[in-house]
């Protein structure tokens, strides 16, 4: 059979081609390569991430505080890694020496910083968007709220409608005269509470501009450890250059070059202790002049410097951070020439103030005209200090921390002591390899009261003259301070906002009934029940009955 034609087709003309199917394609390679990151971002820019990523910085932070620091002792980290060879090679090839400059805090903290912008940004502009928003309108069903009331009174509508307005005074109101969800009906819809949110938003923005300021810090800030043994006469510490302190550290644009400068001498120190040896109080009488050019140390002002309570200098805090004892030895060659030094010695028990350390000395000039002669003949002094001396057979050990009865357990040296080598010797030790290589022999091992002696077969007398007690000075500058204090102060407001206000919607209408009578019908509704708006909405319910009169009654 031919074939007919269709109602579209004309009689001799063959039929059109039917259409092609536009085959489906995937999405483009752009937007495959696109997804993962812009899907990443919105995670980023969550609230919930930010806050996530604030407890796992609080948690980055536990073994900073736990574990000995770098960056606050080397001497501490050593002594963790000597007495846990394991476990400290695995803390330390995960950075928890260096718990707040490894890569894995620095990448938390960032992390924390581009949320909180990506987060904040949006939530700022939605924010601004509610305030030039009118309250919406008011539901048609009063009675779906979990607070309602409804009044019936003999006043005008006119008059009920001025009794509103007084009430929600300080309410951010919508009016609607007739064209609201109830034709012919008064209503009002008015909203409160928006601190709340602005609360929170400052709250976060505080945290942002801590985070800031922190960070900005690291890049400006120094620290120096000096140590100072008390004295009228003593040299005074100047803030002039990183070498002054027997310990420094700085941020990425500090070059030691501009430091605030200022001298510092302290004239006497002194330390209160418990009857069970628990330090109570260390303070320090100090004199400091912000001329280093100043000849007369007599003519500068003085403070009373306690633990917590810094001397502030020129932008600088002066902390007193702790203290220990510097023992004194006086070596007599046989020639009758003497050298006296004092040095201090490291705490090696914080309870009792036992402490370790090592003294050097070089023999006079004229005594060894050959420097090698000279070399070989070095006198060195390493063993420990008791403040309280408490012997255990030949033992020396401290049972107190206050120095009334001093003596020393020290091991004399003699050979090449280290000065010589061109590098910098241990500050409280002796280095091993010269001891172990035979170019630094032990000539005696004695304990020592002060005053007493003990002489080498080689003729030189070695004295204990006793000790001093040394204080630990730390010199603080941080720029940032004053806007991390700022920044908290912020933070606080903010978080004491977004706590004590409430957010929280009311709406009123009036209507007349079949009587004639005025209908008044109120709602209310919060973000939470927890809001504690209930309260307030019966006051204001209250509030609105003793302005409208006796002639009011209510019901449901």
């Amino acid at each position: 059979m031919a074939p007919t034609a269709t109602s579209n087709e004309k009689p001799g003309e063959s039929p059109s081609p039917a259409p092609e199917k536009k085959a489906r394609t995937g999405p483009s390679l752009a937007n495959r390569i696109i997804a993962p990151f812009r899907n990443a971002w919105r995670i980023l820019t969550q609230m919930r991430t930010a806050l996530i990523l604030l407890m796992m910085l609080a948690i980055a932070a536990i073994p900073g505080a736990l574990l000995p620091q770098r960056n606050l002792s080397q001497q501490n980290v050593d002594q963790y890694l000597a007495e846990r060879p394991t476990l400290g090679k695995v803390f330390d090839a995960v950075q928890l020496f260096d718990v707040f400059s490894s890569w894995w805090f620095t990448a938390i903290y960032a992390l924390l910083f581009i949320s909180l912008i990506g987060c904040l940004t949006p939530r700022s502009f939605e924010l601004v968007r509610q305030l030039k928003t009118e309250p919406p309108k008011a539901p048609s069903r009063f009675t779906r709220l979990p607070h309602n009331a409804k009044v019936t009174t003999d006043l005008a509508p006119d008059e009920v409608e001025d009794v509103i307005r007084d009430n929600l005074k300080g309410w951010r109101v919508r009016y609607s005269d007739g064209d609201g969800r109830v034709k012919g009906a008064k209503e009002f819809s008015a909203e409160r509470g928006y601190l709340r949110e602005i609360g929170n938003i400052v709250f976060h923005f505080g945290m942002l501009a801590l985070l800031i300021a922190m960070a900005l810090g690291k890049f400006f800030y120094y620290e120096g450890m000096v140590i100072q043994i008390p004295g009228r006469d003593a040299p005074a510490f100047c803030n002039t250059t990183p070498a002054a302190f027997d310990s420094f550290r700085a941020g990425l644009r500090v070059d030691g070059t501009e430091l605030s400068p200022f001298c510092v001498r302290v004239d006497n120190f002194s330390a209160d202790y418990l009857p069970n040896g628990q330090a109570k109080m260390f303070s320090a009488d100090i004199r400091h002049n912000d001329e280093v050019e100043a000849s007369d140390p007599n003519t500068w002002a003085t403070h009373h410097l306690k633990v917590n309570d810094p001397l502030r200098i020129n932008g600088d805090r002066v902390y007193l951070q702790g203290h220990g004892y510097a023992p004194t030895f006086t070596v007599t060659w046989p020639n009758g020439e003497t050298r006296t030094d004092t040095y201090q010695w490291a705490p090696t028990d914080q309870m009792t103030f036992l402490s370790s350390g090592v003294m050097r000395f070089d023999p006079p000039a004229g005594m060894y005209p050959d420097f090698g002669e000279r070399v070989e003949n070095g006198i060195a002094i390493q063993g420990l200090f008791a403040p309280t001396a408490a012997f255990e057979g030949e033992l020396l050990s401290s049972s107190f921390p206050a120095m009334n009865d001093p003596a020393v357990a020290v091991d004399v040296y003699v050979g090449d002591t280290g000065l010589e080598t061109g590098r910098m010797p241990g500050v409280f030790s002796l280095d091993q390899t010269l001891i172990d290589d035979g170019l630094l022999n032990r000539e005696a091992r004695v304990n020592l009261a002060p005053g007493e002696s003990t002489t080498l077969p080689n003729g030189v007398e070695v004295r204990f003259d006793g000790a001093q007690e040394f204080a630990n000075l730390q010199v603080s500058h941080d720029p940032a301070q004053i806007y991390v204090g700022i920044s908290a102060v912020v933070m606080m407001g903010g978080l004491i906002l977004s706590i004590s206000v409430r957010r929280r919607r009311f709406w009123a209408r009036i209507t007349t009934d079949d009587d004639g009578r005025t209908v008044l019908t109120l709602g209310g509704l919060a973000r939470t029940d927890r809001a504690g708006w209930g309260k307030e909405f019966d006051r204001m319910r209250q509030s609105i009955l003793d302005s409208l009169g006796k002639t009011t009654k209510e019901g449901v």
